[in-house]
């Protein structure tokens, strides 16, 4: 099987067993889903979805956060992981995004990057969820999933994953992708113990027929 036959038969297999995906990240406007993503770097959606209500309350808006200290944020966000930097990061986005960008979240991913905290994930899922560009964030469930599928071969860090994938998921079904391949990996295609018994994907799998011949 080529390669592109593969993505078109696991795309195809994605398209029909989960139509609907999206992210797990509770947001009203796009201000909020880019503290959320900010926040979810090395940390569980859950654990953020849980930190978010208060945190939105006490910020509203990203000119109410910007005129607070990273002291006052910490207090909302101290359970998180990495509560002290991201509390920096939040605050100086909200500063940057008020005085730069005129309180307007940016859909370019360049622009987005230049915002403290905001990495080429976060503005890959920014770009995406709010903006539907074909823009594919890679984290760590992506990483991993697409590398045991076979969807990409010897890639060491997150941008090869991003290009090698992007090279053969059709534009218009990239912002969906990176939403299919991440529950896959959170619920199926776990790290530690994989649910190869749960997986409709196992016939294209190199990781299951890898472990079938070890067998």
């Amino acid at each position: 099987m080529s390669k592109k036959e593969k993505f078109e038969k696991i795309l195809a297999w994605f398209q029909k067993n989960q139509p609907v995906a999206q992210t797990e990240l509770h947001y009203n406007n796009p201000y909020e889903l880019l503290v959320s993503v900010i926040l979810s770097a090395q940390c569980t959606d859950k654990r953020v979805n849980m930190v978010t209500p208060a945190l939105f309350k006490a910020f509203p808006e990203a000119e109410v956060m910007a005129a607070a200290s990273p002291a006052e944020v910490f207090q909302y966000i101290k359970s998180i992981s990495y509560p002290n930097n991201k509390a920096s990061h939040l605050v100086g986005m909200a500063q940057m995004l008020v005085h730069d960008f005129k309180g307007i979240v940016p859909s370019d991913i360049g622009e987005l990057q230049k915002m403290p905290g905001v990495g080429r994930k976060t503005a890959n899922v920014i770009a995406s969820v709010v903006y539907d560009k074909p823009a594919l964030a890679v984290d760590t469930h992506v990483f991993r999933v697409s590398a045991r599928l076979g969807l990409t071969k010897n890639s060491t860090t997150p941008l090869e994953t991003e290009k090698q994938l992007v090279k053969y998921i059709p534009e218009k079904l990239i912002p969906i992708a990176h939403h299919w391949l991440i529950l896959h990996g959170r619920y199926v295609c776990l790290a530690r113990n994989p649910q190869c018994h749960k997986c409709g994907l196992t016939e294209y799998c190199l990781y299951f027929n890898s472990r079938l011949k070890k067998d």
